[in-house]
């Protein structure tokens, strides 16, 4: 049994009680108003009769299944009761006529269209029953518990046969037009579930690739209030849809002040509007976010707006690595020619030099002159020797090494250089056990060393010099931070920290941070920096692991 089947007995059992307190109310007013004018007590006992046959279907409902004869019993039953109410008021006279109806539509309503003429056929020879009873015996039922003589009340016999095939035929025509309407009815409800069906999965499956989109994508009115947010937007702005839904796009998206200006105005005419802005996630991460409007258009025309974006800070973070690459494939090929062109020159001028100052008979201030020009020669010759090692560095000897102790041994030559103050402090925390990692140790020597030699000189005023050396939590890197208490670099400078001639310091060739990188990258790891202008600067170097042996942690620490 469907559950559409189900639904249409439970709603004729529902009706039968409310035609029987119908009928039931009708008998009180009647009688109130015109005492004996009904035979109340077969009224009553019919009406109640009704009540518990309903009582009855709507145990038997559940073995319907199984037992289909049920229903046609249900229908045989109310055309037997009907046929009493009749036979009660009056037969042929009778006001109730009418109730023959009711089965036949019942049964043409739930059943087929077989059972609904069998149902009006039958009622039909039933109602000729009662009335030829009547026109044979001349008794009938007007009032008491009693049959009394009713052939004065009767009707000619011609009328009397009229009335009995009128009613048969106008039942048969009832059950055919009413089972016809309700098979269409039924149709129509099954196209109308085949429909719905379609659309929910239709529904369903939009809403599917919805989801599944790694673009965040949202939807607003013409206000400007979100409609829809789907899983990418939620993953990307860290906002469920429950938190968004009817709240301004620009608030929970931060749009840019003249992004939003040019949404309020409708995107100024044009067909779309692309904007890339810097977005903060209610965790504090910062992401770069490209995001594209266009008018949300329905048959009914432009009724909102169509948001998508998406998170592009790694896109960007891979753009600004080529472009130094780029710049850095120019530098390679001009060192050869810096090289050949300025370093030879420079060490035989330097060596004419020596020659001179020590063959001639000069004054204190012209050998301070040359003293200088030497000096000088000097720090270029170290400036064009750092830049060639940037340019074109060597491929190095890798093998296992302990990171720990390159750390350690750095932090100990920090603590007694020059560059170190009275007010400087220098901490190392590292695995007790060690870290190993496969890398060339001369070059990882030399990235602890301008690390940590920058954050010395960024301290100024004294401060804390933090080495930290641990696993990553997947193991499979060792990670190397460097962090300082000083002057901090300013956002603006951060893209272009790790470019050639960036230096921040008066003393210094501007290619230490570059080397750095670099070597790094040589090294298929990963550099980031986190800074805050008078807060100090943190950096990160992620470096692939060879063979880890860790085994806990130590801290050392000298003061001032």
């Amino acid at each position: 049994m469907t559950p559409e089947y189900r639904r249409r007995l439970v709603w004729l059992i529902a009706a039968r009680l409310v035609v029987s307190t119908l009928l039931l109310g009708s008998a009180v007013v009647f009688q109130i108003a015109a005492p004996g004018s009904l035979p109340i007590d077969p009224f009553f006992f019919l009406i109640g009769l009704t009540y518990c046959l309903s009582i009855v279907y709507a145990v038997t409902l559940p073995y319907v299944p199984r037992h289909p004869w049920l229903v046609s019993a249900q229908f045989v039953g109310d055309a037997l009761i009907v046929t009493a109410f009749i036979h009660f008021t009056g037969g042929i006279t009778s006001y109730f006529q009418l109730l023959n109806v009711l089965p036949v539509v019942g049964a043409a309503w739930s059943a087929r269209r077989r059972d609904a003429i069998g149902i009006a056929v039958l009622s039909g020879v039933l109602y000729g029953a009662l009335v030829l009873f009547q026109y044979a015996t001349g008794y009938g039922y007007f009032g008491g518990l009693h049959l009394a003589d009713v052939r004065p009340l009767l009707p000619q016999v011609r009328l009397a046969a009229f009335t009995v095939v009128t009613n048969g035929v106008a039942l048969v025509a009832v059950a055919v037009l009413a089972a016809s309407l309700a098979e269409r009815l039924h149709r129509a409800d099954t196209r109308l579930a085949v429909a719905s069906s379609a659309l929910a999965d239709l529904q369903a499956f939009s809403q599917h690739v919805i989801d599944s989109l790694t673009s965040g994508l949202a939807t607003t009115d013409q206000q400007g209030r979100i409609l829809t947010f789907n899983r990418a937007a939620e993953a990307i702005t860290g906002f469920r849809a429950s938190e968004v839904l009817g709240r301004e796009a620009a608030e929970v998206l931060q749009f840019p002040r003249e992004f939003a200006d040019i949404l309020a105005a409708g995107l100024g005419g044009a067909v779309a509007r692309r904007a890339d802005y810097r977005y903060l996630t209610p965790a504090g991460t910062s992401l770069d976010i490209g995001i594209s409007a266009t008018h949300l258009r329905t048959p009914e025309g432009v009724t909102g707006y169509l948001l998508t974006f998406q998170d592009v800070t790694e896109v960007r973070r891979l753009e600004r690595e080529a472009r130094q690459r780029q710049r850095l494939a120019a530098i390679g090929e001009m060192a050869a020619g810096i090289a050949h062109e300025i370093r030879n020159p420079l060490a035989s001028m330097r060596g004419s030099i020596q020659v001179l100052r020590s063959e001639l008979e000069l004054s204190d201030e012209q050998a301070e002159l040359m003293d200088i020009v030497l000096r000088e020669s000097d720090r270029l010759n170290e400036t064009i020797r750092s830049f060639l090692a940037y340019a074109r560095p060597q491929a190095g000897v890798r093998a296992p090494v302990d990171l720990t102790r390159l750390v350690e041994d750095a932090a100990t030559l920090l603590r007694n250089s020059p560059e170190r103050r009275p007010d400087h402090e220098i901490v190392v925390d590292s695995p007790s056990g060690g870290l190993r990692i496969e890398a060339d140790e001369n070059q990882i020597r030399q990235v602890i060393w301008n690390l940590a030699s920058n954050g010395l000189k960024a301290m100024p005023s004294g401060g804390t010099l933090r080495l930290t050396v641990q696993p990553t939590g997947d193991r499979d890197a060792a990670l190397l931070e460097v962090s300082d208490e000083g002057v901090g670099i300013p956002p603006e400078q951060l893209d272009r920290l790790f470019q050639p001639f960036q230096g921040r310091f008066t003393h210094g060739t501007g290619l230490g941070l570059a080397i750095v990188h670099r070597i790094v990258s040589d090294h298929r790891g990963e550099i980031a920096v986190e800074s805050e202008p008078g807060k100090g600067t943190r950096v990160r170097v992620r470096l692939p692991v060879g063979e880890t042996g860790v085994a806990g942690g130590r801290q050392q620490a000298a003061g001032s």
